[in-house]
């Protein structure tokens, strides 16, 4: 596979002088503030209209750089506004551009000039991102009303950590979508979600409470009890109902592929972040060990220079270049996609999910690492390290590592089982491949948890060998 490298990293000429205004705007974002407080800040940012709403189509460079530069705040900031940004712009707002139709892609040019907040209400108590994006909420059309009728129905069915649900005016939420009766999977339906500062009827929400960082985002639970959603609150562009009928628009496009696509831009925004938030503690904490005097025998020497620590130092540069690299690969080619409105290659969204993985993992290890070794300073106030359970949202958010990687080891065995074995993988490739498929054939039901070291043993020599394919180290 043959991947052109010569414009990955570069920023336009038009973006640097845009960058400039954005970090100034940004300058002054706190995050030991109340979640309404930030929600208004969101506000502001969103109706300067320095980055659109439409611009994770238009300009999804700009798209990520503006992540970027918000998540190097992040140290500081902690986890909430980050997320509440990314939410408002890559699930709520990315949503309707990828599935809305005209009107609705009108209405969200007004949502931008009215500084209005959204939240994305997929995730569930028992469905959501790590079951396959599975929605058990119900949409169900009515035809002598014409309107569909929004049901939780059991508790397990209640939207779960929903970012921004306490204070959104609208809401993209994903439900099954029945028509006669009939079952055709998760469909999104932008909806109010208050009116004058109110609830609209039989939509109930509770405060999932305090978290250990980022208290200034809400995270809410909502319920929904016989909420009426007029017909165009259906994201229609590839899907709608017409004369009573359920119509797909699109021959071979799925809504729920569609709406998998902010998982994708997802991924490869909150792996840059996570990176980014271990980049600036590494700056952070070196500015403060090349000047922290410690004494040696012979004379004082600066912290820096004590032997461990400068082999960290020396070791977390190429590991950051590395994934700051494959990063950026990955976002050129998913920009392609998201211009073009295309689902991504599968080898894309292979790509993406290594990206996610080790992008997260590379900045939980490293920043761990850092921590052990600098003292008293990791208890400081300022330091940033009070900040790290911004990796934690990193590691779970739009998959959790291990959920990837046991769809990576799943997806080599089916491949495995097919070809009769492990065709031309590596020696450590193929060993794991069979013990895990004999294992599989010996063991029964559980014979995949009970072996789940074989599991992602796999899955880390699967990433290595997509990082070298796609990065190889002679482009480093």
């Amino acid at each position: 596979m043959a991947i052109d490298l010569s414009n990955v990293g570069k920023i336009k000429p038009a973006d640097e002088a845009w960058a400039a205004s954005w970090a100034k705007e940004i300058a002054d974002i706190r995050g030991d503030v109340s979640y309404e407080e930030s929600s208004k800040r969101l506000r502001k940012l969103i109706e300067t209209g320095l980055l659109r709403f439409t611009d994770i189509r238009d300009n999804p460079e700009r798209f990520f750089l503006a992540h970027r530069l918000l998540s190097k705040k992040s140290p500081h900031l902690g986890p909430g506004f980050f997320i509440r940004f990314t939410v408002q712009y890559n699930l709520f707002a990315g949503s309707v551009v990828a599935l809305g139709g005209p009107e609705q892609l009108a209405a969200l040019e007004e949502i931008q000039s009215k500084g209005q907040l959204g939240c994305f209400g997929l995730t569930e108590k028992l469905a959501g991102v790590q079951s396959g994006a599975v929605a058990m909420t119900k949409a169900t059309w009515d035809e002598a009303e014409q309107v569909f009728v929004l049901q939780s129905g059991e508790d397990a069915a209640d939207k779960n950590w929903i970012s921004q649900g306490c204070t959104a005016d609208k809401c993209v939420v994903v439900a099954d979508l029945l028509v006669a009766g009939r079952s055709h999977g998760p469909h999104a339906f932008l909806m109010d979600f208050r009116r004058n500062e109110q609830l609209v009827n039989g939509v109930v929400i509770g405060d999932m409470g305090r978290k250990t960082v980022g208290n200034d985002l809400d995270n809410a639970w909502i319920k929904f009890e016989n909420v009426r959603l007029p017909k165009d609150n259906l994201l229609n562009r590839y899907a709608d109902v017409i004369d009573g009928k359920y119509v797909q628009k699109q021959e071979g496009i799925r809504t729920m592929e569609m709406i998998g696509q902010r998982l994708f831009s997802g991924r490869v925004a909150v792996a840059q972040a996570a990176l980014m938030f271990g980049k600036e503690l590494y700056a952070m904490t070196k500015s403060y060990s090349d000047s922290k005097a410690c004494y040696a025998p012979g004379g004082d020497l600066k912290l820096s220079d004590i032997a461990h620590i400068k082999a960290l130092y020396a070791r977390a540069d190429p590991q950051f270049a590395l994934m700051d690299r494959f990063l950026e690969v990955c976002e050129v080619r998913l920009n392609e996609c998201l211009r073009a409105g295309t689902i991504p290659p599968l080898e894309l969204q292979e790509a993406i999910a290594v990206a996610k993985v080790r992008g997260v993992e590379t900045s939980i290890a490293l920043c761990f690492a850092l921590k052990q070794e600098v003292g008293s300073y990791a208890l400081m106030e300022g330091a940033g390290f009070e900040q790290s359970d911004f990796l934690q949202c990193c590691k779970f958010a739009e998959g959790d590592s291990r959920i990837l990687m046991q769809k990576m080891a799943r997806d080599r065995m089916r491949t495995a089982q097919k070809e009769g074995g492990a065709g031309d993988a590596s020696g450590e490739e193929a060993r794991l491949c069979k013990e895990l498929g004999d294992a599989m054939a010996k063991g029964g039901k559980t014979a995949w948890d009970d072996n789940f070291d074989k599991v992602f043993n796999l899955a880390d020599v699967l990433m290595d060998r997509t990082m070298q394919k796609w990065v190889p180290s002679s482009s480093l």
